[in-house]
């Protein structure tokens, strides 16, 4: 078993009414009177996986964008139903939706809370905070100016959103948006949000790919950095001072990773010129003690499909990652980032039983993460 913290040896956690109530590690076995699920001599139970940074509402397809303005909410709500179900069987209990349309997401986290076998837990956050016309704009949340920001923090709020989403800088996928290097949002503007939303007991996550946002969004006191790609007119450029305050923040840092290897990267030159630069970024930050999680952004296209998390584990591994570390990047310290720390992301006495298991040990091998074996999502077997 991996706890989320550590790896022990034969285990058996009792489950009652989708809480852990007890977890023996002493290899006794279990009592006679209990239903008993026998994983098997080859399998690793884990607590169920988080993705930090996910969009249901995009497709996974080849133009996400496009598909979605093609899409009314009805159509777009079964769609994204089906997607949290592909993350479920993935064995990811938890994702955090950090953008999609007319709050569908919040309103599917009430259908999964009502009946939690048939979806992961969604953290939603509406539709994100973007300037006029800027990144993500067609989500809906263009808003500028102090007053409107705290009352788009407040709307967010009243709908029921667990987080709130803000572009502190351009992105790839909106062409009429700035570049993704530049800001869109003042520092001033981003601890308006900060402020309100702390105020409220929601967390801020700022997509963040320029140097400058990176650096305004830490100052701020932004809960999560979105990417940070250290972006700049010239190219991904991240410089020994800047990924210092990274790390030494108290903002954890979500870092993209996970791909389907099947299909090839998006054409987008400013990032695919760059990968090993922001790859190294990565290491480096990871090497300086960054707070680290792991968010997919599952749905931006084909080589991001919705159960696309437990490649990043394998990545993060390839890029230096202490297989423990990785795995608790999407347990125990992803549960924490999201403000989840005690109910999800571990194996203990009092936590939501969403467990996931698989074949092998995916602390020697983390491919291993894809050979599900089964899923429990609130003590009930999904998979």
């Amino acid at each position: 078993m991996f706890d989320g913290h550590n790896m022990s040896g034969p285990t058996t956690v009792t489950v009652t009414d989708g809480v852990i109530r007890n977890v023996d590690t002493t290899g006794a076995p279990p009592p006679s009177t209990d239903t008993f699920v026998d994983l098997g001599p080859d399998s690793c139970l884990l607590p169920g996986l988080i993705d930090s940074h996910v969009h249901l509402a995009f497709n996974a397809g080849p133009d996400p964008v496009s598909a979605l303005g093609e899409t009314d909410d009805a159509e777009l709500l079964t769609q994204m139903r089906a997607a949290a179900h592909t993350a479920l069987r993935a064995g990811i209990t938890t994702v955090r939706d950090l953008g999609d349309r007319s709050y569908l997401a919040v309103a599917l986290g009430e259908e999964f809370r009502q009946q939690p076998h048939l979806g992961p837990e969604i953290l939603a956050a509406g539709p994100p905070l973007t300037t006029p016309l800027g990144h993500c704009h067609f989500f809906g949340g263009e808003v500028e100016g102090t007053e409107a920001l705290r009352q788009a923090v407040r709307e967010r709020h009243a709908r029921g959103c667990a987080v709130v989403k803000i572009m502190a800088s351009g992105g790839n996928m909106t062409p009429e948006s700035a570049a993704p290097h530049v800001s869109q949002y003042s520092l001033d503007d981003l601890r308006v949000v900060v402020q309100e939303a702390h105020r409220l007991g929601l967390r801020v996550a700022a997509h963040a790919h320029g140097v400058t946002a990176i650096m305004e969004a830490v100052e701020a006191g932004v809960d999560t950095l979105e990417h940070v790609s250290f972006l700049t007119a010239a190219g991904s450029r991240p410089e020994p001072d800047s990924l210092a305050a990274v790390a030494d923040s108290q903002s954890f840092v979500s870092l993209t990773l996970g791909r389907d290897p099947r299909h090839p990267l998006p054409n987008h030159p400013a990032m695919v010129s760059q990968i090993e630069v922001l790859l190294g970024a990565f290491r480096d930050l990871y090497k300086m003690g960054a707070k680290i999680v792991f968010g997919s952004d599952a749905g931006i296209g084909p080589f991001k499909p919705h159960d696309v998390l437990p490649y990043a584990v394998a990545d993060a591994v390839d890029l230096g990652f202490s297989p423990l570390d990785a795995l608790a990047s999407v347990t125990s310290v992803a549960a924490d980032a999201c403000g989840l720390e005690g109910r999800k992301g571990q194996i203990a006495i009092g936590s939501d039983a969403d467990l996931l298991a698989v074949s092998g040990n995916p602390a020697v091998d983390p491919a291993s993460l894809r050979n599900v074996q089964a899923v429990f999502r609130a003590g009930v077997r999904v998979r």
